[in-house]
């Protein structure tokens, strides 16, 4: 069984895809998990299967939601280590055929909860020197992306941010991790419009939710700035460092394979 430096964790999104699977295998090594998402039925499954889970149901595009959840990562008689902020979706296409509204919410749930929960969790922190906090981001962060411009654009700020604060709160006992997956099957695919990716893109290029969670709970515990799975994407990345912007956008049109 795998062993975790955790007392206690609260994972967003955890009612499927990687958020679960980050969820299963901190209750399954007996870390106390509070696991948030809008849909009961799924989390309460989670419940039952596990011993020391927590169920808060949460609408974190509301502001309702993101302060209840804030609050529960604030208090104080029942502390939070780990907070691995998960919940997010994309949604592919041309910018100007998308409904904008859910665009807009694209933009809350995948900055502006995770920033006010980010915000929650150090400054629960940082006071008592100790805690992890994982921010899921993506491959997407480190070039645009045509036809998932929102979500690469929301997945940039949210592994600027992390950058910014690993560096912050360094030397504070408080570790923060940017977890940047690519091309992972869970329900992103179907919830964002991009069902022909598994068809149009061959299967090494996959990583599993399982790989994703096991590489981010290592990172953030190491205290890795950004963890990147599977030898594919990290070679990706360092490759993305050193390519000019306009061949990056021009190799993801052809990646996505439309004219």
């Amino acid at each position: 069984m795998e062993r975790y430096p955790f007392s206690s964790a609260l994972v967003t999104g955890a009612s499927s895809g990687i958020g679960e699977v980050i969820a299963t295998k901190l209750a399954a090594a007996g870390v106390p998990t509070v696991v948030v998402a809008r849909r009961a039925d799924r989390l309460n499954e989670l419940a039952d299967r596990h011993d020391g889970v927590e169920v808060l149901v949460a609408d974190l595009l509301t502001a309702e939601g993101q302060a209840e959840v804030a609050a529960r990562i604030s208090d104080p008689d029942h502390p939070v280590d780990l907070v691995v902020n998960n919940a997010g979706f994309g949604t592919g296409g041309m910018f100007h055929e998308l409904d904008v509204d859910r665009l807009a919410d694209e933009v809350e749930l995948n900055v502006a909860a995770l920033t006010r929960l980010s915000h929650a969790a150090l400054s629960a922190m940082v006071p008592r020197g100790r805690g992890w906090l994982l921010n899921v981001s993506s491959v997407a962060s480190f070039q645009a992306t045509p036809r998932l411009a929102v979500y690469a654009a929301t997945k940039a700020y949210v592994t600027s941010l992390t950058e910014a604060l690993h560096e912050e709160v360094r030397g504070t006992g408080v570790h923060v991790t940017a977890l940047c997956p690519g091309l992972t099957k869970t329900e992103f695919q179907s919830n964002s419009n991009t069902e022909g990716y598994e068809r149009d893109i061959p299967s090494l290029a996959w990583t599993s939710a399982d790989q994703v969670a096991d590489e981010g709970l290592k990172d953030v515990v190491a205290n890795r700035v950004i963890s990147v799975p599977g030898l594919q994407y990290k070679a990706l990345v360092a490759a993305s460092t050193v390519t000019p912007p306009f061949v990056k956008r021009v190799l993801t049109r052809v990646a996505q394979r439309w004219d």
